[in-house]
């Protein structure tokens, strides 16, 4: 019995999880997910120091003509004590000497006899970054499951950190089967057609940061599309396209039955891309999506990047939306949930003109897709619906609503 987007969903996400780590340099660990709460164990900055090139002063000074005759440079480890009628200068990031109240920049002082001439009516500690205003040691600056972007590198680096425990990337591995299907670097019959699914699915998943691995495309013999599941079980995720509806021809779903396959999901009630089914046999996720181009890259955007998401350890699992209005007036048949692909400019959707479950085009020049409800007949220009970009991850650490509705 067909589940609907909300149930699929829902099983993915309660039987998908990462528990696979591993130990990388941060140099390496761009685009990670941490498997490791990090606290601060180090005060950032570790000492009070001056926020720009000028002079250590004492406020009662303010207005007068000081003597200088000790300059520090960042890195020097002076002990120097400041004392009243005279200043220190002091270069951007040099620890502060003690008794300083404030800082004193060197464009707004004049040179005087033997020293410089401050401006009247000083500000306490301006210009003067203090020990842990950034990071106070024990801080908690990471947590397990946050992605790692070159600013949280940034968080490891500031404490020493050299190396890091992630997750494991999710390795997927991906076939097709049908003997109508040639890979782009065979020659194609007039009877044939080129392979565009699995290279779609190979692109996006290395996109989403997993490790992919191509096992070919199985002819349609229960016995060949055996031998491509056995040399992909040493994955996360098989992802495959067609032989899953019922043609005399479709033997995907037996074939993955010969290794105890366990069924989590049969069939989804939406359109286009009924025919997807989701298990797993042992430790390994199965995805069976259409074999309609379009069907197959709408429904991987909605169902594989959540089960990749989840695989990953991501805390933000959960595909995100954002609010847009539509452009135009859109039409369509009530009665299942319906994916519908188009452009969004930043403030309007617009769908497009025309797509199929077995084109290619409108996946390549659009940049999202929005889920229609299944008791909507149409949508009118201005109306608010639910975006859900394919050119950029947008996730949520919460579950939310994807569908929109009229």
């Amino acid at each position: 019995m067909a589940v609907t987007v909300e149930e699929a969903l829902d099983l993915i996400y309660k039987n998908v999880t990462n528990k696979f780590v591993k130990i990388l340099p941060i140099e390496q660990a761009l685009g990670s997910i941490i498997a490791q709460d990090i606290k601060a164990t180090h005060n950032l900055p570790p000492y009070d120091n001056s926020a720009m090139d000028g002079y250590a002063v004492k406020i009662s000074d303010g207005g007068t003509c000081v003597s200088v005759n000790h300059t520090i440079f960042a890195g020097d480890n002076s002990d120097e004590e400041l004392v009243s009628t005279n200043a220190i200068k002091i270069m951007t990031g040099a620890k502060i000497p003690l008794g300083t109240q404030c800082i004193v920049p060197i464009e707004e002082t004049k040179e005087c006899n033997g020293g410089v001439t401050l401006p009247g009516n000083l500000v306490m500690s301006k210009h003067i970054r203090f020990c842990g205003e950034d990071i106070k040691s024990g801080d908690t600056l990471l947590k397990i499951g946050d992605r790692l972007s070159a600013h949280q590198i940034t968080l490891l680096a500031s404490q020493g950190i050299s190396h890091i425990k992630v997750y494991k990337k999710p390795r997927v591995a991906i076939f097709a089967s049908g003997n109508e299907l040639k890979m782009h670097f065979e020659n194609v019959e007039s009877f044939q057609l080129y392979n565009t699914n699995t290279p779609t699915f190979f692109a996006r998943a290395e996109e989403l940061g997993c490790e992919v691995d191509f096992v070919g495309t199985a002819s349609d013999t229960l016995e060949d599309i055996k031998l491509h599941i056995q040399s992909a079980l040493d994955s996360n995720l098989i992802i495959t396209s067609g032989g899953v509806s019922v043609g005399d021809a479709d033997f995907t779903k037996e074939a993955f039955e010969a290794f105890e396959y366990v069924n989590i999901f049969n069939k989804v009630e939406i359109k286009p891309g009924k025919p997807t089914n989701f298990g797993r046999i042992g430790n390994t996720f199965i995805l069976n999506l259409p074999g309609n181009p379009l069907a197959a890259a709408l429904n991987f955007e909605l169902f594989a990047q959540s089960i990749i998401l989840a695989l990953s350890g991501d805390n933000s699992k959960y595909l995100n939306s954002i609010n847009s209005k539509m452009k135009a007036d859109y039409k369509l048949r009530a009665g299942k949930k319906t994916l519908v692909p188009g452009n969004y400019d930043g403030e309007f959707f617009l769908a497009c003109d025309k797509f199929a479950p077995g084109m290619v085009s409108p996946l390549a020049t659009s940049n999202s897709y929005i889920i229609i409800d299944e008791a909507c007949s149409g949508l009118t220009s201005g109306d608010y619906v639910k975006v859900i970009p394919t050119r950029f991850s947008f996730t949520s650490k919460e579950k939310v609503d994807l569908v929109s509705k009229s």
